[in-house]
This record gives C-alpha cells, sequence and structure tokens, in this order.
C-alpha cells in the first residue's frame, strides 16, 4: 500500500539486479545509471533510438533507512587516472532514477513528458542464497549441508569442520564456546569453498559477510547430525536449532518480505565463464544454486488492480556476464550453456506467467577483438590488459601489458558440460578496465558494452513506450 501510494502521480518499477557472488551486479548498475544520465550508445534502448528518451536524473531514494548505492564512486573507479574494478557488494543499497520520455500512446503525449521512477536494489550475492532456507527445517538444511560436506570432492574445504563436529556431542548439554568453535569451522569450510567456486555450498550467507551481525547469536550456529531421539531442550542441538530459526526469521524473511517480494523485474547475472573453467561439478553445482534461489521468486503477471497488494515479476533476463571474455563468434553457444543451466527455473517462469530471456553481455567491455597466428592458423583473438598478478602458461602479469589471446572454444553441446572428462579448455583471465574511454558531444565518458542497450530495452523499454 505504501509503495502505491509513493507512486500514485509517478509510476515506479523496481527493478532487482541479483546474481551470485563476482557476476558483475556493481558493473551493472553503474553502467545502466550512467548510460541512463548520459544518453550512451544505445541503439538496442528502443526509446532512445526512437529519440523519444528525454533524459534522466538521481533522485531521493524513499526509504532513507537503506545506504544509498555509490554510483559516484564507482564510476569514479572505472574512469579514474588508473581505472580499476570497484569493490563488489558487500551489503544492500538502492538508487533511484527518474526517467522523462516522451509517450507513443497519443492520448498520453497529448499530456506532454512522461515520466517513470527506476528504482534498483542491489545486495551480495551471499544473500541470495539464503532465500532457500526459508521452506527448510533446521533437521532438513542440516542433512544437505552434511551430505555436500562429505562429497568427495569437498574433502580439502571441509575436513577441518567435519574433525570439529566428530568431537562434538550435539546432545550433550549447551553452552557458547562449542557453539562458537563450530561456527567459526564451518565458515571457514564456506568461505574456502567459495574460493574454489562451489555455490550450492554457501549458505547462510550472512556467514561470509555478516555486517552488523559478526558475532550475534543468529550467526553462531552449524549443521547437526539428526539426533536418534528426541533432544533436551538444553542441549546443544536444540541450542543451535533455535539460532537457525532466529536467523530465518530474523534475518532471511525480512530481507524477503522487504525487498525480494517487492520487486518487477528482474536480471539475474551469471559468471558462467567462471564455473566452465572449473569443470563439470562446478556447471551442476551452479545450476543447482540457480535453480533453488529462482524458485523463490514471486513469478506472473500481476493484475493491475491487485499490483498495490501483491507485486510479482513478470520479467526474467538471464544474463551470461563478461561476454567480452570470448570472441563473439562463441557468444551464441555461451548464450546456449546459459540456457541450458537455467532451463529448470524458466520452465517453472514460464509456467507461472513469467515473460524470460537469455542473453551474452558485458555491461563494460573490457577487451576488443583481433586475431592471431598460430601454427599457419589464423585464430580469433581478445585484446586486453590483464590485470596484475593473474598467471597463464608461466607467465605473470604485470597489469600494464596488453596481450592478444585465444580464449579457446566452447563446446557446440551444452549437455557435455554436464558429462564426466576434463574442464572446457579456455585461457580465461581477469581484464583491466578499458584505459581509454571516448566522450560524446557534452563530454561524458562513453562506457563500451556488449548488448546491454538490447538488456535494458528488454527490461524497461515497454514502461517507456
Amino acid at each position: 500500500m505504501a509503495d502505491a501510494a509513493t507512486g500514485a502521480f509517478t509510476p515506479t518499477l523496481r527493478l532487482g539486479v541479483t546474481g551470485l557472488s563476482r557476476a558483475g551486479k556493481t558493473i551493472f548498475i553503474t553502467a545502466l545509471v550512467h548510460n541512463l544520465l548520459t544518453g550512451g550508445r544505445m541503439p538496442g534502448f528502443t526509446p532512445l533510438a526512437e529519440g523519444r528518451f528525454i533524459g534522466a536524473r538521481l533522485a531521493e531514494y524513499p526509504d532513507a533507512t537503506i545506504p544509498r548505492f555509490t554510483y559516484e564512486q564507482h564510476l569514479d573507479a572505472l574512469t579514474g587516472k588508473h581505472p580499476a574494478w570497484p569493490e563488489g557488494t558487500r551489503r544492500i543499497s538502492q538508487l533511484r532514477i527518474v526517467l522523462k520520455f516522451q509517450s507513443r500512446n497519443w492520448y498520453s503525449s497529448l499530456r506532454g513528458p512522461s515520466t517513470l521512477n527506476l528504482d534498483i536494489v542491489d545486495y551480495p550475492g551471499e544473500w541470495l542464497l539464503d532465500l532457500p532456507l526459508l521452506g527448510l527445517s533446521f533437521a532438513e538444511w542440516s542433512a544437505e549441508a552434511l551430505e555436500r560436506a562429505r562429497r568427495p570432492g569437498s574433502g580439502k574445504e571441509a575436513t577441518p569442520f567435519l574433525d570439529q563436529l566428530a568431537a562434538i556431542d550435539p546432545l550433550a548439554e549447551a553452552n557458547d564456546p562449542d557453539a562458537e568453535r563450530l561456527a567459526t569451522a564451518f565458515t571457514d569450510y564456506l568461505r574456502r569453498s567459495r574460493e574454489h567456486g562451489a555455490l550450492s555450498t554457501l549458505p547462510p550467507g550472512r556467514f561470509l559477510l555478516p555486517g552488523d551481525l559478526e558475532g550475534s547469536p543468529a550467526l553462531t550456529f552449524a549443521p547437526l547430525p539428526a539426533p536418534s531421539h528426541t533432544p533436551r531442550s538444553t542441549s546443544l542441538y536444540a541450542m543451535l536449532e533455535h539460532r537457525f530459526e532466529a536467523y530465518k526469521a530474523q534475518v532471511v524473511r525480512p530481507f524477503f518480505r522487504d525487498h525480494f517480494a517487492r520487486l518487477d523485474r528482474q536480471i539475474v547475472l551469471v559468471d558462467t565463464l567462471r564455473a566452465l573453467n572449473a569443470g563439470p561439478a562446478a556447471v551442476a553445482d551452479l545450476e543447482t544454486a540457480l535453480t533453488s534461489v529462482l524458485s523463490c521468486f514471486r513469478q506472473g503477471e500481476t493484475n493491475p488492480l491487485l499490483r498495490p497488494f501483491a507485486r510479482r515479476i513478470d520479467r526474467i533476463l538471464f544474463a551470461a556476464t563478461k561476454a567480452d571474455h570470448v570472441h563473439h563468434t562463441s557468444h551464441d553457444r555461451l548464450q546456449a550453456i546459459l540456457n541450458r543451466l537455467v532451463s529448470n527455473a524458466t520452465k517453472r517462469a514460464r509456467f507461472a506467467g513469467t515473460d524470460t530471456r537469455s542473453m551474452a553481455l558485458a555491461g563494460i567491455r573490457a577487451t576488443h577483438e583481433g586475431s592471431i597466428s598460430e601454427g599457419g592458423q589464423t585464430l580469433n583473438a581478445i585484446v586486453g590488459t590483464p590485470i596484475e598478478g593473474e598467471k597463464l602458461d608461466g607467465m605473470t602479469y604485470d597489469g600494464k601489458t596488453e596481450i592478444a589471446l585465444f580464449p579457446g572454444d566452447l563446446p557446440e553441446r551444452p549437455d557435455s558440460l554436464f558429462e564426466d572428462g576434463n574442464p572446457v579448455a579456455l585461457n580465461f583471465l581477469r581484464f583491466t578496465p578499458p584505459q581509454e574511454l571516448d566522450r560524446n558531444a557534452s563530454g561524458d565518458v562513453v562506457l563500451p558494452h556488449i548488448r546491454f542497450d538490447r538488456a535494458l530495452d528488454y527490461l524497461v523499454g515497454d514502461w517507456l513506450a
């Protein structure tokens, strides 16, 4: 009702920019805001291409309790004397941008230019993985978490935690030192899993990015094996079960209610190439994580009369980020791989009445294309400057030298990624932001991109018609 009241005179579209860790959320939002404010080179953005987009400005966000997305600082990092990627998302933030446009509708155009409030909500990818916990009991979550920790591929990361768990009696009298030791060992296991590319093992997400909750009882628990009989109310098992339920009630559910359940449109950013580099297990893990998270979306068309009471996501865009890390001839294959990863989630969304689309994109393009000759053969290459410390074939890069790189070929058949075998042979490096940027007639920096305009048109274009 509050949303409806504030949007009585100017309609408001709430866009969720979500994605798992390191998928490029901060870069996408910075590029989105900058391109709208400066009217960037976006021929695929229909309102701009048709000359109906008048301009945009930043506005005060109505919820004063949520930190503002620091767009200006992120843009300075990308366009300064020594361009660098801004820090990733570590807390929830928000931004409102007001768009002014001329409607195509003859009746609306008689009243002059129209306006739309575009509200953008950003939050850590780790928090996204907490949403499936709302449908699990402590016993169910513990069983799943321990099963993952005991898988053969998790041995190195999980062994210290499992050793700590073996030394604890869950039915013994509860005490804080035991709970803290278990929680610390479990958090270390989650952190090591993230470093090695595992995603579905990460929840609870606040364990990795606790913020103001660091050290609180709500973040001091760990999975325990199911007891053979009902534990006493004073046992360690009962204590950790209570804390798990408190975590859901006081941390996860308010986040879902206040932010996630109020979205109208959704873009899901996926770092597909990183998973491909790690092999079939990482690809399967990414599919599991995406499917479980997307099952929590409130999807489907909303009756305009009921929209003030029950908002639903009516469009979802799945985006394979870092498309600039492969040659454009591989973009169709990258999109096909993404379609395979989100196939289960897409079927569920369409059944609920939500429109979906997939594409490969780069919010800010860090490379350009070229070719190299090797063994009498000409190979499609990407050209860019690897970040300092990046390594490939025994060479460590200094962050200043531009190179031409053949990134490798993506498989023609996406299903092959889930089969036992070797990882896809990709030469995957992280590149610095573009070091030299063009400027438009007004002197504003132009951020190069790949299909960013088409993504924006799909997410917002119909509201500017």
